[in-house]
């Protein structure tokens, strides 16, 4: 890719800003970070420190008035502002992509796609799990017919968290667009509709588990896709034992994942992609399993190398959409059609029922 890089605007510099986001965006052939929005005299100086020639905004309103100086913006802040400050980038004539979930409902994920398509600018979703290497493995595994027709894909986003970290995201706000159903429930959801397509009923429970907490931090969601598929997703933060990430069963094989990919540990740990690295990879000893049996220390099959986990991925598409018109990688609309299972969701746990579609 050549020519000038794209100057990136990133609102937000907390956990979605500086781990994810200012990372990749700086690791990206053709983008360049250019300014990061944050008010947090901290995250303004963990910015600088990490990114020297970064420039720093202390509120959007700063950043929108170059608006001109800039190529993409990128909305990392939380929740409750993904909509009107996507919404101020597109009027401004700026292409933007939005951190999960990008919006609070289906409806407004769909007005700010037909914004984005009528001012004819790119407006994408960072559903970054779509490159998780357990997800990129089963997909082939899948695509390839390895597993036959699929009957179940159990997909488990668990972790251990007894105590509160505090936070708009355990706030009982709606408003605030908390809690795990929406946060980790976006990325299972979306995961299920990539592989197995539309959904035709919900069924799901939302509990609250931990001594204060004021928003689901216990969820189950059950879906029926239109393909026949069922898809038995869980997000939990009060998880003891952990289940495998996947267990997947089909008519001639299934496939067991246990443990989660490496790439956001590794972006934390302070490391970075690049070429020559491994990348993404993990260990032969994690690899899943493949086929039938029922050994009661391995589950039976054979074990199924994972393919290398690809967060850059996503932005490299990206650039390349903007640069080139190629694909959007994951579009508002896609990320609307996982909102309306969300919702369904959320209705199923409150009136419970199960939601058609």
């Amino acid at each position: 890719m050549t020519g000038t890089p794209l100057r990136v605007g990133l609102v937000g510099y907390g956990l979605a800003g500086s781990v994810f986001h200012a990372p990749l965006i700086a690791a990206t052939e053709g983008l360049a970070l250019d300014t990061v929005v944050t008010s947090n005299p901290e995250r303004q100086q963990q910015a600088r420190a990490e990114f020297p020639d970064v420039r720093l905004a202390a509120t959007p309103d700063e950043l929108f008035e170059r608006a001109a100086e800039l190529d993409l913006i990128v909305v990392a802040s939380p929740n409750r502002t993904h909509v009107p400050l996507a919404t101020t980038a597109l009027k401004a004539g700026l292409p933007v992509v939005v951190d999960k979930p990008v919006a609070g409902t289906a409806a407004e994920a769909r007005e700010l796609a037909a914004l984005a398509e009528e001012s004819g600018l790119l407006l994408s979703v960072f559903q970054n799990r779509r490159w998780d290497n357990d997800f990129l493995t089963l997909r082939k595994l899948v695509s390839e017919g390895t597993l036959g027709d699929v009957y179940r894909f159990e997909s488990r986003f668990e972790r251990w968290r007894p105590q509160l970290k505090g936070g708009w995201r355990e706030s009982g706000d709606p408003a605030e667009i908390g809690g795990l159903l929406y946060d980790l429930g976006s990325h299972v959801v979306d995961q299920a509709l990539v592989l197995f397509g539309p959904v035709a009923s919900v069924y799901a429970e939302v509990d609250i588990r931990r001594e204060g907490a004021r928003t689901d931090d216990d969820t189950f969601i059950a879906l029926t896709h239109a393909s026949g598929v069922r898809s038995h997703l869980y997000v939990s933060a009060t998880t003891a034992q952990l289940g495998p990430r996947f267990r997947v069963l089909g008519s001639k094989a299934g496939y067991v994942k246990h443990g989660l990919d490496p790439q956001e540990a590794a972006l934390r740990d302070g490391l970075r992609p690049g070429a020559g690295s491994d990348w993404g990879t993990e260990p032969e000893e994690l690899w899943g399993r493949v086929g039938s049996g029922e050994s009661p220390v391995t589950g039976g099959g054979r074990p199924e190398p994972t393919l290398p986990g690809d967060y850059p991925a996503y932005y490299t598409a990206v650039a390349k959409a903007l640069r080139e018109a190629g694909p959007n990688p994951v579009t508002a609309r896609e990320a609307a059609a996982a909102l309306d299972v969300l919702e369904a969701a959320r209705r199923s746990a409150d009136e419970k029922v199960t939601v058609t579609l």
